[in-house]
């Protein structure tokens, strides 16, 4: 309705965790950076919390899209609300795994075999849990258990647990104690600061085709801020209205006064602990703000793994494998 009005080619705040609009901010770069690491050198088990609308489910979606591109063989659960049984069931179809008979033991040793062909080709297997915090003891106790398809040095299942920070507090129930001790690297997403909220915007306009004339005025920028907390999926519903209301008024340039109108409307407040913006940083070499990529993550893991050598004590880490 209104891109062509701002010059647009989509729509450049749909709430879809579109990876192709992965905002890397440091805590996300280095999140990836985690998640990427923990799966070459086949640690196991690696935990992603954050807040609701912090970008979890883009980050893993970035994630998935470049371990298939290096054809690693993956499984996304994002359906938490599952028996044992049920995600069983659900974890061997989206591997591609054919079981003919329903038994547990039998389940268990079909996906052993076929880790372990896997394992012998040089190859691995990744699975994703996603709104893990959902899970039932039982269910997380099941995918503690997955672990224990190994050989004598590495794990042949990766397995990746995301959630919201009610996982983390799962995890310090007694009864989840053994999972909790596997999990050997832990990553989080955060909100977006002033300066961050920014070019989160500006980049989200220019992939959807923006031209770069100005669509958000500085006064706007700082209420979405506002308003938002720098949660990005607020930020993305804010735009959003933002730009509907303003095409409705012809109105090319939108200020604070359309996004405090947008944010009476949905009842959000502003956040009193939120810092004020500062002028944008410097520009890199072709005029632009510089931008984290996926292979500025990949290169930052030899910094992340010596800060893991300081926190687990471990002198020697194993050497990275390339997927």
């Amino acid at each position: 309705m209104y891109k062509e009005f701002f010059g647009l080619r989509a729509n450049p705040f749909n709430v879809n965790p579109d990876p192709r609009y992965l905002f890397l901010t440091r805590h996300t770069e280095e999140a990836l950076a985690c998640l990427t690491y923990g799966i070459q050198s086949r640690k196991g088990f690696v935990l992603l919390t954050g807040e609701v609308g912090t970008g979890k489910t883009t980050l893993i979606n970035k994630l998935l899209e470049w371990l298939r591109v290096q054809q690693v063989a993956t499984a996304f659960v994002f359906n938490s609300r599952l028996n044992v049984p049920q995600f069983l069931d659900y974890m061997m179809a989206d591997f591609g795994i054919v079981c003919d008979s329903s038994a547990k033991s039998q389940i268990l040793l079909r996906l052993y075999n076929w880790l372990l062909d896997r394992y012998r080709a040089g190859e691995t297997a990744v699975l994703i849990v996603d709104e893990a915090q959902n899970l039932s003891d039982e269910v997380l106790e099941e995918i503690r258990m997955l672990t224990n398809l190994e050989t004598f040095t590495e794990k042949l299942l990766q397995i990746v647990l995301v959630g919201q920070p009610e996982l983390e507090h799962k995890l310090r129930q007694p009864q989840l104690r053994q999972l909790k001790q596997r999990l050997t690297l832990r990553a989080k997403t955060h909100p977006l600061t002033g300066d961050e909220t920014r070019a989160y915007v500006q980049q989200r306009l220019r992939i959807a085709g923006s031209n770069g004339q100005e669509i958000f005025d500085a006064g706007a920028i700082e209420a979405l801020f506002r308003y938002s907390g720098g949660i990005p999926r607020v930020i993305n519903l804010l735009c959003e209205h933002c730009l509907v209301s303003a095409f409705v008024d012809q109105q090319k340039v939108i200020g604070a006064t359309v996004v405090e109108s947008v944010a009476r409307d949905f009842d959000l407040s502003t956040n009193p602990t939120s810092a004020p913006l500062t002028t944008p940083g410097p520009a890199g070499a072709n005029g632009k703000a510089e931008q984290f990529d996926l292979a500025d993550a990949l290169r930052s893991l030899a910094t992340l793994a010596e800060r893991l050598r300081e926190s687990e004590g471990d002198k020697d880490l194993p050497t990275e494998r390339k997927l």
